[in-house]
């Protein structure tokens, strides 16, 4: 992270790390606007829920450690990851999902190892991660995409389904939700259908899920404005969408009939969000410039392996905690060489 120069050492500093997560957050608007657009108000209310969720429970952690709670709570770090974590949610999961969630982010993954910058993992993902092991059936509730055949519900009937859980009357639940488009075309492999054939469906637009083509869309315009900005550095996300693209287009080659193409892999899930706004988390991923390539390439290939073959649907969460673990280990191993000094082994013969 780079600190700009002051002017003069009476100055006080400039808050780097605010300016930072406000940067990021404003980042996420045209993705969410698309989740917004295409999956309705539960959507707005999972990124609420955790993120009043992520505060409290920091404010709270942070008074039983008897530590500073307004600087900490300033620094933007527990609202983003209360976004981060709303924004992977399904948009029809009771209130309690979201809350549990951002929760346990805060409370173990972050402020248990230390608080901000300490934590070996990503919160959000962690969050993530706890609910889909606990709580899979509620996990699973995504509405129908806006156009494909199905009204989206209005804003009172979503906050009675989200908060009361209580269904509109007369419509059961399974008749509010479906399949995600890498869920049903998991299913519609196991019974032999070809890919021409899954993407004939309603579920999916020209080249993958409907509604998730504009999404990944969205969250890719915002990560490419965290690079501009130099918010992020360009490897982690380059590192994850080629190893992701050199394993699918393998096997995309070798039978295109069975597995899907790179493109529908790029813009399908959370992808995108994955790519520029959750790997790139700069505690928790590796920190060297060619080890940040090795952890994103990484990434990519175990979200494609968990895809196509693992238990669940999309693999982004649980392979960035994978590639968290390594993260040390490459950054061992790919120090950059210091000037003026030989690595081990070199004779000074060269």
């Amino acid at each position: 992270m780079q600190f700009p120069t002051q002017s003069s050492p009476y100055l006080p500093p400039v808050n780097d790390v605010t300016r930072l997560m406000v940067t990021v957050m404003l980042a996420m608007i045209p993705g969410v606007l698309c989740l917004f657009w295409f999956f309705g108000w539960g959507v707005l209310f999972n990124l609420l829920v955790a993120s009043f969720a992520a505060v409290g429970t920091e404010a709270l952690i942070l008074r039983l450690r008897r530590r500073p709670v307004r600087p900490t709570l300033g620094d933007g770090t527990a609202l983003l990851t209360g976004l981060l974590l709303g924004a992977a949610l399904p948009p029809l999961a009771p209130w309690w999902i979201p809350a549990i969630g951002a929760s346990f982010a805060i409370a173990v993954a972050k402020q248990l190892y230390g608080g901000m910058g300490s934590n070996p993992f990503n919160p959000a993902m962690v969050g993530y991660v706890v609910l889909i092991i606990s709580f899979p059936l509620q996990m699973t509730l995504w509405s129908p995409p806006h156009g494909a055949g199905h009204d989206l519900l209005p804003l009172l009937d979503a906050a009675r389904l989200v908060f009361l859980e209580a269904l509109p009357p007369g419509t059961r639940l399974d008749a509010l939700t479906m399949a995600t488009p890498l869920d049903a075309a998991r299913n519609d492999i196991a019974r032999n259908l070809t890919w021409s054939e899954i993407l004939q469906r309603p579920l999916f637009g020209s080249f993958a899920g409907r509604g998730w083509e504009w999404i990944n869309f969205g969250f890719l315009i915002g990560g490419l404005w965290l690079w501009q900005r130099r918010v992020i550095h360009w490897q982690i996300p380059a590192g994850m969408l080629g190893g992701l693209f050199l394993i699918s287009a393998l096997f995309y080659i070798a039978d295109a009939d069975s597995f899907g193409s790179p493109v529908f892999h790029f813009f399908s899930g959370a992808t995108m969000l994955g790519a520029f706004f959750i790997a790139t988390d700069p505690v928790s991923a590796a920190t060297t410039p060619r080890g940040r390539l090795y952890y994103g390439a990484g990434i990519g290939v175990l979200v494609y392996v968990i895809r196509t073959w693992g238990g669940y649907p999309d693999g982004v969460a649980f392979a960035v905690l994978l590639m968290n673990m390594a993260a040390p280990t490459i950054d061992y191993y790919t120090q950059p060489r210091v000037f003026g000094h030989r690595d081990a082994g070199d004779d000074g013969n060269d």
